[in-house]
C-alpha cells in the first residue's frame, strides 16, 4: 500500500522575509567601529556599514541613505554634535543615536537638544545598543506609515485606559505620531523624537509606576527586570491597575498627560536628568530623553502623572 502526504499539509506558506535595515556606524577608532558593528550584526534584520569620520559619513548618506546612524560623540574634525546638526539640516527624517563616554556629558545633552534621537553610553553598549536601535527604527517605521493617513485632521482629543501590556505601546505611539505630524506640530526632524519621548513616558508609567519595578534590575543585563515584569502583570496587586492617557492635539500644540495607578514618587528627590553629571544614570535616561524632546514637562505632586507639551519648531 502506498501512502502520501496530504496536499493540504504541503501548502505551508514560506517564512516571512525579515526586513533589513542598514545602520551606519561612525567612529574614528577602527576597533570601536568593529565592536559596535559586531553587536549590531548579531541581530537578524540589521546590516551595518561604516564611516571613519563625520565627513565620510555624510558622503555615505548622500550615496545610500541608511535607516539610522550610530555615531561616536568625540571625533577629530567634525564632532558627533556637528554631524547631528548636519543630518538634521539635510536629512531631517534620519535618526541619529549617540555613543557617549566619560567627559562628553555636556556635549551629549547639547546634541540631544540639537536633534539626536537617542543615546547609549559606551559602558553599556552590549546591553543597551540593540534595544535602542530597535526602538528608533520602530518609531521611524510608524512615522512613515502614518504620514499616508489622517490628512484632513484639524483637532484631536482622546482618552485611553491601557492594561499593563507593553505590546499596546507601539501602536498607540504610532497613532499619536500620526496626529502630531498631520496637524503640523512636528516637522520631519522631530517626529521620531516625539515618538521616542512618548514611548519612554508610557513604559515608565507601566513598568515603574503600575508594576513598581526598579531600573536597578536592568543594570546587569540578566533579564531580571523582564522576568519580574512578566510575573507582576498577572498578580492581583498590579494587574487591575491601568495607565491613563489623555491627549489634545491642535495645530498650535500637542499636550500629552500620562497617569499611572502606582504609589508615585517624590519628584523633588529625582536628580535633574538634564544635568550632564547625571547622563549615565540608568534611572534617569527616559526622563532625559523626554525633557530633551518635549518643550515643557512636569509631574503632579504625587509623582504618578506626567504632562508633556510639544509645539511646532519654527525651524522645521
Amino acid at each position: 500500500m502506498t501512502t502520501c502526504e496530504s496536499p493540504i499539509l504541503d501548502q505551508t506558506p514560506p517564512p516571512r522575509a525579515i526586513e533589513t535595515s542598514t545602520i551606519l556606524v561612525v567612529d574614528d577608532s577602527r576597533v570601536s567601529r568593529r565592536l559596535v558593528g559586531g553587536v549590531l550584526e548579531k541581530e537578524p534584520g540589521l546590516r551595518v556599514t561604516y564611516a571613519c569620520d563625520a565627513t565620510e559619513a555624510l558622503a555615505a548618506i548622500a550615496e545610500s541613505r541608511p535607516a539610522a546612524v550610530v555615531t561616536d560623540l568625540e571625533m577629530p574634525g567634525m564632532s558627533g554634535l556637528d554631524l547631528v546638526r548636519a543630518i538634521r539640516a539635510d536629512y531631517p527624517g534620519l535618526p541619529v543615536i549617540l555613543m557617549t563616554g566619560g567627559g562628553s556629558e555636556e556635549t551629549a545633552v547639547e546634541a540631544l537638544r540639537a536633534g539626536a534621537a537617542s543615546y547609549v553610553t559606551k559602558q553599556t553598549l552590549a546591553q543597551s545598543l540593540v534595544g535602542t536601535v530597535e526602538q528608533i527604527l520602530g518609531a521611524a517605521r510608524c512615522d512613515r506609515r502614518q504620514q499616508r493617513l489622517l490628512g484632513s485632521l484639524t483637532h484631536v482629543e482622546c482618552r485611553l485606559a491601557l492594561e499593563n501590556e507593553p505590546a499596546l505601546v507601539p501602536p498607540l505611539v504610532e497613532y499619536l505620531q500620526g496626529h502630531v505630524a498631520q496637524l503640523g506640530v512636528c516637522g520631519p526632524s522631530d517626529r521620531v523624537r516625539v515618538g521616542v519621548a512618548l514611548e519612554e513616558a508610557l513604559l515608565n508609567g507601566l513598568y515603574h509606576g503600575n508594576l513598581e519595578l526598579s531600573s536597578d534590575l536592568r543594570q546587569d543585563g540578566s533579564g531580571a527586570f523582564e522576568r519580574l515584569a512578566a510575573v507582576r502583570r498577572f498578580q492581583p496587586a498590579y494587574a487591575a491597575r491601568r495607565l491613563h492617557v489623555s491627549v489634545k492635539v491642535t495645530a498650535a500644540e500637542a499636550v500629552f498627560v500620562i497617569r499611572d495607578e502606582g504609589p508615585g514618587f517624590d519628584v523633588s528627590k529625582v536628580p535633574d536628568p538634564t544635568d550632564p553629571a547625571n547622563l549615565e544614570m540608568a534611572s534617569g535616561r527616559g526622563l532625559l530623553l523626554i525633557r530633551a524632546f518635549m518643550d515643557e514637562v512636569w509631574h503632579n505632586p504625587a509623582g504618578n502623572e506626567i504632562t508633556m507639551v510639544k509645539r511646532p519648531d519654527p525651524a522645521g
